[in-house]
């Protein structure tokens, strides 16, 4: 099954000049979404985690059933004000505006090993702000894993020195 065929290009959108990538068609299709989730599964297996953290909320869709599969701690990264206890944060450019990010203090022990989980690697913005958190709180990037990665944005340079799993590739 060629996955890609179910993230399709939507011209102009959020403003023009931009080629969104729209996941939604694959997480209408059951048996694509499936097929994500069990070769994403494969793809990281190469890189031992302790936990997975997953931004909002995209992220979510992938490192929730793969957390359940696995046995693994799931690890919301949250934007500024969503969590409710002590939280370390991080702020991004992103591709529109400024943003913020947070994660639980108390989410990451020493020394563990944290697989990085959104739906996207764009600028590698978010990612980056993800790494930040991880080794802030004592733990160490496993790897950065995404459904796909858009080429064009470069993301991946921001992210150098970090095992990259792009399940669809460079689009």
């Amino acid at each position: 099954m060629d996955l890609t065929e179910y993230v399709p290009v939507v011209p102009d959108f959020p403003e023009p000049g931009v080629g969104f990538r729209d996941i939604t068609p694959l997480l209408a299709a059951p048996d694509a979404f499936r097929a994500s989730i069990d070769r994403l599964q494969e793809a990281v297996e190469a890189y031992p985690y302790d936990s997975i953290a997953a931004f909002d909320a995209r992220g979510f869709l992938w490192a929730a059933p793969l957390a359940d599969r696995t046995g693994k701690p799931l690890l919301p990264i949250r934007k500024a004000g969503k969590l409710p206890r002590e939280a370390a944060v991080e702020t991004y450019r992103g591709e529109y505006a400024e943003v913020r990010v947070e994660l639980h203090a108390d989410a990451v022990k020493d020394g563990d090993r944290v697989l990085l989980v959104d739906d996207v690697i764009a600028t590698g913005e978010s990612m980056a702000a993800g790494v930040r958190l991880v080794e802030g709180l004592g733990g160490t990037v496993a790897a950065c894993a995404a459904l796909l990665e858009i080429a064009s944005l470069s993301g991946r340079d921001r992210l150098d020195g970090y095992p990259i799993v792009s399940l669809l590739g460079k689009l």
